[in-house]
């Protein structure tokens, strides 16, 4: 069942009298307990999806067409007080620097206890005992002492994993995690996404988990959304998404990976950089950078094409149905 359709989203920053687009027709679904990984370099506009869902756009953002309809509420249109609602309750983050969702003057029960009590009526004492059992279930040693530390006296690791705690402190039916471990090391890593995908799944939490590591999102994701310059330009399943990329910039970035590179051999990379909102050349935004330039690419953004539940926006994408 559908818990999230984004339908022809656009984003624009600036002035009404001379926007830039940084957005493109988004069309994303999600269903209830799905876990989507949303990959792109940096400036592809995975971020300002995430807080677009939220109502977080930054300053001089705002959504200029499209819907985005969470079960049944349309969060473009809603009300600065429903979204409050939703909030934290139903939808929440976990952003990529917990020291910025952290208040560094508060210890961390203040900062979990009101959590709770902007949304549920529950006495103090209930309170307090589902805040030390999700921060045990999230992977806090003796969480009875750490819930009454300040974030100062925690590692860069518990501070990620009591941000991943908070989120889930309302049982919410949709979590997204804009670049949630990036600053981890990698063995604390893949302990979080593990348990984090194990916690969704027992509770049928949808989760965006939103990256520029392909091969992190590879290890939690049900399913793959590829972004570039604004745009969704190839999604499938993860295993097929992998296995064979349809769009070329999905070939690139699995490319990328430095596993399976001989010592002394030069890292393959992307030729070039991604191109700034208001300098997008005409055609399909990656053609610059492409392998499989055809003088079409530099004239006609491309339709999306899918085939078994893959899609991608490629001229030539490489789908299913035409490989085999």
């Amino acid at each position: 069942m559908t818990l999230l359709s984004i339908a022809g989203l656009e984003v624009s920053f600036g002035g009404r009298n001379d926007p830039v687009r940084v957005l493109h027709g988004v069309n994303l679904t999600l269903a209830r307990g799905e876990v989507l990984g949303l990959v792109g370099e940096s400036g592809s506009g995975k971020s300002v999806l995430a807080k677009a869902i939220m109502g977080l756009l930054p300053g001089g953002g705002r959504v200029t067409r499209g819907r985005i309809d969470f079960d049944g509420d349309d969060l473009v249109t809603a009300s600065g007080a429903r979204l409050r609602q939703l909030r934290g309750s139903r939808i929440a983050m976990i952003f990529q620097d917990p020291m910025a969702t952290l208040n560094p003057v508060l210890r961390i029960d203040a900062q979990m206890l009101e959590a709770i009590a902007v949304h549920r009526r529950m006495s103090s004492a209930a309170a307090r005992a589902h805040c030390i059992d999700v921060l045990r279930k999230v992977g806090i040693p003796a969480p009875e002492s750490r819930f009454l530390a300040y974030p100062h006296e925690l590692s860069g690791g518990m501070r990620q994993r009591i941000a991943i705690a908070t989120a889930l402190l309302n049982d919410p039916d949709l979590i997204l995690a804009d670049e949630a471990t990036t600053a981890l090391d990698v063995t604390v890593q893949s302990q979080i996404l593990h348990e984090l995908r194990g916690m969704c799944e027992a509770m049928g939490t949808a989760l965006v988990w939103v990256s520029h590591d392909l091969a992190v999102v590879s290890g939690i994701a049900d399913r793959i959304a590829i972004m570039y310059a604004g745009r969704i330009i190839e999604c499938g399943p993860a295993e097929q998404v992998i296995a064979r990329p349809a769009h070329p910039y999905t070939e690139g970035l699995i490319g990328s990976v430095p596993d399976g590179v001989a010592p002394g051999e030069a890292l393959r990379q992307i030729p070039g950089l991604m191109p700034a909102p208001h300098a997008l050349p005409a055609g399909c935004a990656f053609h610059p950078r492409c392998t499989r330039t055809e003088p079409l690419c530099e004239q006609q953004f491309p339709d999306w094409r899918d085939a078994r539940d893959h899609g991608a926006a490629c001229h030539f994408a490489r789908l299913p149905e035409a490989i085999g």
